[in-house]
């Protein structure tokens, strides 16, 4: 039975060693600095309920992207999309008073 060069055990070692320094050593810390968030809503009432519950997850500009003059039916699927798909902290009471605001704002105006 053949065995191994030495040169291809030590290179095997060699490996085997800097791998356990490599997972030993601490991982530095990874700082990633986002953009300030530039965009704001329109002014209106409801402004703030949408503001504090549509910023926990996106920043307005995806609401300002949204294709203009939508009816207020659309902005509560939305609204409703984001808290049953997307697991949005809306509370129930809000999601109605949000789509209205939303569809002023945004939408149909109706």
């Amino acid at each position: 039975m053949s065995h191994p060069p030495l040169a291809a055990k030590a290179g095997i070692a060699m490996s085997a060693t800097l791998l356990v320094v490599a997972f030993a050593l601490p991982a530095a810390a990874l700082r990633i600095d986002l953009p300030a968030d530039t965009s704001k809503l329109k002014s209106g009432p409801g402004e703030e309920a949408a503001a504090a519950q549509c910023a926990t997850c996106h920043s307005f500009d995806y609401i300002n992207t949204q294709p203009p003059g939508k009816p207020l039916a659309f902005w509560k699927a939305e609204v409703e999309k984001m808290k049953k798909v997307y697991g949005a902290p809306i509370p129930d009471d809000q999601i109605e008073p949000i789509a209205q605001y939303l569809a002023r704002a945004y939408g149909d105006g109706k």
